[in-house]
């Protein structure tokens, strides 16, 4: 059960802290809620559990035991979250909650133990403004609606990167350079587009685990480190989302610390605020002093304009696989990359090229086996992913059995693919040669792709129709 005794003015709740009964100060308590599912919060002081979502909002959670620096319980049946009434709410986690105006010790000096912990904490903290991320072109622009992010796990979180700033996603290479007296984030270099690319290690830079899944699973993000290129090692990339910004939450002034470099940008909320995602940028994963040593360290300085993105115009495209083959997608014309559901809700008589539909959010979205078109063969098995396409308002589902990485291709390097199609019609409008076996990826046209599956459907329906017997 849920209450708000805050309502009941001087009265003081009464909570209970190991043996303890402590009372709390009348009219500091906003509202008592049920524990609830934690995210949590990298570099965070040990007092701070996590995040919890209350009401579409991110919402601190601070062990009052640790605050006191008593011997913590675990979580039973009368745990409790006690919201303080602050201008920006903070919950304390107690064992139980006792009642109001009972027998209890008097708490006193709570704001103080919190400003302890949280350096930039104050009564009266006036909520920040909305964070506008920073970094080149990774900023949102003025009056924009929506927000491209690339989702990623690390250490069993969730985290984010604005697309923006993601100049590639690249699988792990084997063939990791070490680089001696380097810093426990510095993994070594990769050979990365005629030059070396220095890879940090997200986990020691988020101190979080060591990793557990797979190396299959692993993932390098490019990412810009002012003139520079850097890769981040992360247990897996999940999907690209485009948000509303009015999804994405500054940082609780209640977890800024007065020590340590700040790493999570922003909290976004995703899921109708069920679940939420912390938002990094690159400017913000290491200070100055950092970053050039790291730079330093990889000997990277004379070769940054070779090794990483060359500064003439690239497009960028999401690549997956289908089978043993690889194909490529315009990153403009990716709505969202998802996990593909459990399961789709079939549509009687489809042809079997429409496996279904999927519900995502507020849109239901038809789901298209590209297989036949691509000569595919069978599925591979594996959880797959769903790309979600707009073209021009028109909206649908690749079903592939792998995202493998976004590639950012100079235009120079960029060919037209030649006219082979039995039928004249041009799904495949560019080739790049990509990785080092010289193996080349297909680039789609994604309006030729959505425009031959919207003839092939037609002819179904009407081969169909013709084939069905007429009325008396």
């Amino acid at each position: 059960m849920e209450s708000a005794p805050g309502a009941a003015g001087g009265e003081a709740l009464i909570v209970r802290i190991g043996g303890e009964s402590l009372a709390l100060p009348p009219g500091t308590v906003r509202q008592v809620l049920r524990p609830r599912p934690l995210t949590r919060l990298p570099h965070a002081p040990p007092s701070l559990l996590g995040l919890a979502n209350h009401q579409g909002t991110a919402l601190p959670v601070v062990s009052l035991s640790r605050l006191l620096q008593r011997p913590e319980q675990p979580v039973g049946p009368d745990t409790r979250l006690v919201v303080l009434d602050r201008d920006v709410p903070v919950a304390l986690l107690v064992d139980a909650v006792l009642g109001l105006n009972g027998n209890g010790t008097a708490l006193t000096g709570l704001e103080a133990l919190l400003a302890r912990d949280f350096a930039s904490l104050t009564s009266g903290a006036q909520r920040p403004a909305r964070p506008v991320l920073a970094g080149g072109n990774g900023a949102t622009p003025a009056g924009s609606e929506e927000l491209a992010l690339l989702t990623f796990r690390v250490g069993g979180q969730d985290y984010a990167l604005p697309l923006a700033e993601v100049a590639a996603v690249a699988p792990l290479s084997s063939s990791i350079t070490g680089i001696p007296r380097t810093e426990l984030a510095m993994l070594g270099v990769v050979p990365f587009r005629g030059g070396l690319l220095p890879l940090v290690s997200m986990h020691a830079l988020l101190d979080l685990p060591a990793p557990v899944t797979s190396r299959g699973e692993a993932r390098i993000l490019v990412v810009r480190l002012g003139q520079a290129s850097v890769g981040l090692v992360v247990d897996q990339a999940e999907a690209i989302l485009r948000v509303p910004e009015t999804s994405i939450d500054p940082v609780p002034p209640v977890l800024t610390r007065g020590r340590a470099e700040a790493r999570v940008e922003a909290i976004c909320r995703v899921d109708a605020g069920r679940r939420l995602i912390s938002l990094l940028s690159p400017a913000r994963l290491f200070d100055d002093e950092t970053a050039a040593r790291l730079l330093a360290e990889a000997g990277q300085e004379a070769a940054m304009d070779e090794s990483g993105i060359e500064r003439g115009e690239v497009e960028r495209f999401v690549v997956f696989r289908l089978g043993a083959e690889r194909y490529g997608l315009p990153i403009a014309a990716v709505e969202e990359v998802a996990r593909r559901p459990s399961q789709l809700t079939r549509l009687p008589h489809a042809p079997p090229y429409l496996e279904g539909l999927m519900r995502l959010r507020s849109a239901v979205i038809p789901v298209i086996d590209q297989r036949h078109r691509f000569a595919a063969g069978e599925a591979s098995g594996g959880a797959g992913r769903i790309i979600v396409v707009n073209v021009n308002g028109l909206r649908a589902g690749f079903a592939v059995d792998e995202v493998t990485e976004v590639l950012a291709v100079p235009v120079s390097e960029l060919a037209p693919a030649p006219s082979l199609a039995a039928d004249g019609a041009q799904v495949f409008d560019r080739v790049v040669t990509a990785g080092r076996d010289g193996a080349m990826i297909l680039l789609i046209a994604p309006q030729a792709l959505l425009d031959a599956t919207e003839r092939d459907l037609l002819a179904d329906l009407t081969t169909r129709a013709d084939a069905a017997p007429s009325s008396a």
